[in-house]
């Protein structure tokens, strides 16, 4: 079955996490990452993930990416529960729904910056006429149409991570998780990516997970959850709200 058809249609809710945890095991103990993750991520809202390193922020999004498996708790895509899905469904549903940007752009240097962003619709199936114009809208839509047939080696930081978010873009996901994109960006260049980011992700409609540790940039976002001890807090409640700015 195509993993298109196995979705519900018309879903506002693209993710939600229902009493995920996670524990791995070190020696005889046993360590609690997540405990209890209840998130609902909706179509058009970009959400700010923050916290302190190590807090589990990439273990959750590996989790929502569904790179990896929770050790219990419920995932639901489009208000599908795919919990149980094996893993031939798994990656289809990473290829035709979710788009993933990390803190490295992770290109391929061996081909330009058209071909990085063609390559997820190659390998989706479509036609190489069909990947070279949707990938050229893309990158022209990052600024990028004076780079299409320029390698990673031959262009800036910032202008590298642009090409990965329009990679991530390709198969038009309707999930985009982020995991620290300007992190290894100075802050001017941080500054004209993340605009890069959220302008074509507010254009598109496209549910946002972002992890960050910039609270300035997290603050331009839909709504600010914060991960500690395990368990996520909505940092938009009164009894938070007050404090959050003094946390970090």
């Amino acid at each position: 079955m195509n993993n298109k058809t196995m979705m519900t249609e018309n879903e506002d809710c693209v993710l939600t996490l229902t009493n995920v945890t996670k524990d791995y095991r070190q020696g005889k103990q046993n360590l609690e990452v997540l405990k209890g993750i209840d998130l609902n991520i909706r179509s058009g809202e970009v959400t700010a993930l923050v916290g302190q390193s190590g807090s589990g922020k990439s273990t959750l999004l590996q989790i929502a990416g569904l790179l990896d498996r929770p050790s219990s708790g419920q995932i639901c895509i489009n208000g599908k529960d795919i919990s149980k899905a094996n893993d031939e469904n798994r990656t289809g549903l990473r290829r035709d729904y979710i788009g993933f940007v990390y803190q490295y752009h992770n290109l391929l240097g061996d081909f330009n910056a058209l071909e990085n962003v063609m390559l997820p619709m190659l390998i989706a199936g479509q036609s190489t006429a069909t990947a070279e114009e949707r990938a050229a809208f893309l990158l022209n839509k990052l600024h990028l149409s004076h780079r299409l047939k320029h390698r990673p080696a031959e262009m800036s930081g910032g202008e590298q991570q642009r090409v990965a978010i329009a990679r991530a873009l390709a198969n038009s996901p309707k999930l985009l998780l982020a995991d620290e994109p300007t992190g290894n960006l100075d802050p001017n260049t941080a500054e004209d990516v993340f605009a890069a980011l959220l302008g074509i992700i507010k254009e598109t409609g496209l549910a946002a997970l972002i992890a960050t540790h910039n609270m300035e940039l997290a603050a331009r976002m839909s709504r600010q959850l914060r991960l500690q001890d395990g368990k996520l807090q909505d940092l938009n409640e009164p009894i938070f709200a007050k404090i959050a700015k003094n946390f970090y």
